[in-house]
């Protein structure tokens, strides 16, 4: 074999590599279909990447990023709709029609399917895969050094052991393994779910939440009824269970994705926690 070429040939060929470029292009029209997914591309993506975002991503109430998002498109994820706008990187998380997935995979188009955080650990994951995969991986880094920096700066958990429950409408407890309870034992509370031994999702009637009276109540809006499901919050022997100065409202925006607003969600809920100690 010879070799007294081999210099020339490496020379050559990272000559011919700067000049095409990254093997593997960054997409440039990319659609989310998962509304976790909408907050790192708000973050991570350049504006013109971005053809379109979750329907919810406009919401308010469900949307952490709702300021930035509406300046994209917000679709439900039909075949009319992928047919239209002719995207080269889809992620999903789940959502999207048969249809409109089966259209995608026809024309090769690249699915990303995020998973479902439960622990910062899998949040930081998901910001490095998906800044990989729009090509600024770099952008991910800075990320979860952002995100870090901004939980050490608040500071010694607040929660001294004490019992927390978080209770949705209609009288659900959010238990173990989800990011809820990650975000209590972060700030120093014990799970009411765990004490009872109860899985991530289960019922607890409002005498069983009267019989328990944790320190501190979760929720996610404060004194407004909603519709029936959220009347139950308000409910006179719930009250005084757990008095309104014990109740952390926590917005359903924070919380319903595990992404980059997890900072912001641990800092309302150390906020609630103090606030209600004063």
């Amino acid at each position: 074999m010879r070799f007294r070429n081999l210099g020339k040939f490496l020379t050559g060929l990272a000559l011919a590599l700067a000049i095409a470029g990254p093997l593997s292009a960054a997409p440039r029209r990319i659609v989310s279909l998962s509304l976790c997914a909408d907050q790192y591309l708000l973050l991570l993506a350049d504006p013109g990447q971005i053809v379109a975002l979750n329907r919810f991503s406009h919401d308010p109430a469900m949307s952490w990023g709702v300021a930035k998002a509406r300046r994209f498109p917000a679709v439900r994820g039909s075949a009319e709709e992928m047919l239209t706008l002719k995207p080269d990187l889809v992620f999903t998380s789940g959502f999207g029609t048969p249809a409109a997935l089966a259209v995608l995979r026809s024309r090769k188009v690249r699915l990303v399917d995020i998973g479902w955080a439960d622990s910062f650990a899998s949040i930081e994951r998901t910001a490095r895969t998906i800044a990989a995969e729009i090509g600024h991986p770099e952008r991910g880094e800075a990320l979860v050094a952002a995100m870090r920096a901004r939980l050490k700066a608040l500071g010694p958990p607040p929660g001294r052991g004490r019992v927390a429950a978080y209770y949705q409408r209609r009288g659900y407890l959010t238990g173990q393994g989800t990011l809820v309870d990650e975000m209590m034992r972060r700030a120093g509370l014990a799970n009411l779910a765990t004490r009872l031994d109860r899985p991530m999702l289960s019922h607890l009637s409002l005498e069983e939440m009267a019989v328990a009276r944790p320190d501190f109540l979760l929720v996610e809006n404060g004194d407004q009824v909603r519709d029936k499901g959220t009347e139950l919050l308000q409910h006179p022997l719930l009250r005084r269970a757990v008095p309104p100065g014990r109740r952390i409202v926590i917005p359903e925006a924070l919380t319903t994705c595990g992404g980059p607003s997890y900072p912001d969600a641990m800092a309302t809920l150390y906020r609630g926690i103090e606030r209600a100690d004063r």
